[in-house]
């Protein structure tokens, strides 16, 4: 039985929207995450990026479950000594909550240039208009 290899000439790409509203962060950003890689399609090839572009509208409205709103924290470094910043995600999604979708989403996909790669297919927005109709992307419904 003979195994099949994609490659990445002729891989043929789908475009998905997907409203972010009263969706769990992590939910969200693991299915986000598998459609980006491929892991949908029967050709999925895991050293081959055949995955699809998603675009994610509402972020404002995504949620997150339990005490993570006061607890979780958000860092990053500005690059200068002693720039270690950090903010609750509860801060973090009020003001910058298409950062929070990204990073989750980024952590969700392989650690290297195909990964640096697939990220570039996602396309985040904070409110329900994009920028993106003339792709005419299909609306897809997640598990929530």
């Amino acid at each position: 039985m003979k195994t099949y290899m994609a490659h990445a000439e002729n891989v043929e790409r789908k475009w998905y929207v997907v409203d972010a509203t009263n969706m769990p962060l992590g939910r969200l950003a693991s299915q986000v995450a598998s459609i980006l890689r491929g892991k949908n399609k029967p050709t999925f090839t895991p050293n081959v990026d055949t995955g699809d572009f998603v675009i994610v509208i509402n972020t404002d409205k995504v949620i997150l479950t339990g005490k993570k709103l006061e607890k979780k924290m958000y860092r990053y470094h500005t690059g200068h000594v002693g720039g270690l910043k950090e903010m609750t995600y509860k801060t973090l999604l009020a003001t910058k909550s298409d950062v929070a979708v990204y990073e989750a989403v980024k952590g969700m996909l392989p650690k290297n240039s195909l990964g640096r790669k697939m990220m570039k297919k996602c396309k985040i927005y904070k409110g329900a208009d994009h920028k993106h109709e003339a792709q005419q992307p299909i609306a897809l419904e997640l598990v929530k």
